[in-house]
């Protein structure tokens, strides 16, 4: 029933997906599409758990007019390439070498506000005067237009999905303002229930309308958005952490939010990174193999030679080496089915390691860095189903660093080092510095494979963990990090003004792949 509902409204929204001005217009003004009159609280669910399974910018089969190729294009072709999660068999795709795709940036944006947000419009509707159903949809809104924000900067928020033939977007300062109003009032509503939102219970794919782990969510939400400003605006970072952990994050396994997937909502990341011709990239090789990390072997699958061999990012249209040597997506373990390995959302070792380095950074985040961090790690582990307490410690009290990759010299052939970036060990190290190095490793692991959140936390860690890129198609030389991405074209041609706006507010005022957000200072 669930999965017939979310095909049906899915293909509602379908029907008219060419823009983000216009076209939200009609959208909400279509015969075709549902109107305010013939929604009731019954649509509440079917809405949300579609404005879920379009928020994490997966795409199905089984709705008409969609495939799983969104994810692919928007997702693997971009922040998974941009973070070093996974390195690409093509030589012509140049956003792995940070260059600009306008289609395979399109597709996302496109998906983003012509399916994502119309479904979250039509939940918030048929919840009205549902308290606790509209404090959750408020916690999943921000999750959605957080990560748009952090990837494009100013972006279409306050008016999206509304109507209208204009759409301003927001600064990103105001729309981080609005997240922690939304967070915090959230918490407010969902603190002591302990209860099940009922219009969720057989729709939420992610805590079946559970109000205690939405709550746990959104606290620890909040944490991850005050750690995000914490160079811009340290103070209000400093408040909004110590809120989040003093009402309660995620604090075990059991708060972890993964979206169940199903044979019509299956996970795309599987699909496409077992088929699209992705490789085991030479940055997890030396950061996985240096610290014999048992993750390793659950993530990835060994070559021929039964030994792990990952691809330097950024090789230009000729490479010499064979791809016949690399090892890619293992599909023999937990990422063997798509429709039975649920979508990660966000784990709760992500919230010990943010306090971990709260701590560091002078704040009361309820206990001890190197607890907190080894914590993290354990969790992290079990999580992906390596339990044995004897294993974990030794990794706990490992002293060996990044190792060199396989094809380290790639790296020297164009003037670059071949040194690993990862000097740290597991090991809680002495120094401030190498503590903080230490934390962003293990998070970046920690995170895997959710790459939207591991790219904006390290443009805002500004870690160096990661090898350069062998070439770059970026205008501006860079061969690290992309910055942000470039809107698309169809907004210049149907949304002008606004585009012109948020190009002038970025820094330099133009809208290029090496401008930083708002809260990218450093």
């Amino acid at each position: 029933m669930k999965n017939t509902i979310i095909t049906l409204l899915s293909a509602v929204f379908l029907v008219y997906v060419t823009g983000c001005t216009d076209d939200f217009d009609e959208i909400n003004t279509n015969p075709n599409t549902l109107t305010t009159d013939q929604l009731d609280a019954s649509m509440a669910g079917p809405a949300f758990a579609n404005a879920q399974y379009k928020g994490l910018g997966n795409a199905s089969w089984s709705i008409p007019g969609d495939d799983h190729g969104t994810y692919g294009l928007a997702t693997m072709l971009h922040s998974m390439l941009f973070v070093h999660y996974f390195s690409c068999q093509s030589t012509g795709w140049q956003t792995e070498r940070n260059g600009i795709n306008d289609g395979w940036r399109s597709r996302g944006w496109l998906r983003f506000y012509t399916l994502a947000v119309p479904s979250l419009r039509t939940a918030y509707t048929a919840a009205q005067g549902n308290e606790e159903a509209m404090a959750v949809l408020d916690i999943w809104n921000v999750f959605m237009f957080h990560r748009m924000t952090d990837s494009w900067g100013p972006v279409a928020y306050s008016e999206a999905g509304l109507g209208g033939t204009e759409i301003a977007y927001d600064l990103q300062e105001d729309m981080y303002d609005e997240f922690f109003t939304l967070l915090d009032a959230a918490e407010e509503t969902l603190s002591g229930i302990n209860g099940t939102v009922g219009v969720f219970r057989d729709y939420d794919a992610i805590y079946g309308g559970d109000t205690e782990l939405w709550r746990k969510f959104a606290n620890s939400m909040r944490l991850r958005l005050a750690l995000r400003i914490s160079d811009i605006d340290p103070a209000r970072a400093k408040t909004e952490a110590e809120a989040a952990v003093a009402a309660g994050v995620m604090e075990s396994n059991d708060d972890c939010a993964y979206f169940e997937a199903t044979s019509d909502t299956y996970n795309n990341f599987i699909e496409i990174a077992g088929a699209w011709g992705f490789y085991m990239t030479a940055d997890m090789e030396s950061i996985l193999g240096g610290y014999n990390d048992p993750r390793m072997g659950i993530w990835y699958n060994v070559n021929a030679d039964s030994v792990y061999v990952g691809q330097p990012n950024g090789g230009a249209t000729i490479r010499d080496w064979d791809n016949d040597i690399l090892s890619g997506l293992n599909r023999e373990s937990v990422f063997a089915e798509s429709n039975t390995k649920d979508i990660e959302v966000m784990m709760a070792a992500e919230s010990y390691f943010s306090r971990a380095e709260g701590v560091l950074k002078g704040w009361n985040m309820g206990g001890d860095a190197q607890d907190l961090y080894e914590e993290g790690i354990r969790l992290s582990m079990n999580q992906w189903g390596v339990t044995e307490t004897a294993a974990i410690n030794t990794y706990l009290a490992g002293t060996s660093t990044g190792a060199v990759p396989t094809l380290a010299e790639e790296y020297t052939k164009v003037g670059k080092s071949a040194t690993p970036p990862v000097d740290v060990p597991v090991a809680w190290a002495g120094t401030e510095a190498e503590q903080l190095k230490q934390i962003a490793v293990q998070k970046y692991l920690a995170l895997f494979p959710e790459s939207w959140e591991t790219w904006a936390d390290l443009r805002r860690s500004d870690a160096d963990i990661l090898y350069p890129l062998l070439n770059t198609e970026d205008v501006d030389g860079n061969d690290g990090l992309m910055r942000r991405l470039t809107y698309v074209p169809t907004e210049y041609s149907t949304n002008e003004a606004a585009v012109n706006a948020a190009v002038s507010s970025l820094p330099g005022g133009e809208d290029k792949g090496s401008a930083r957000v708002w809260w990218d200072v450093n």
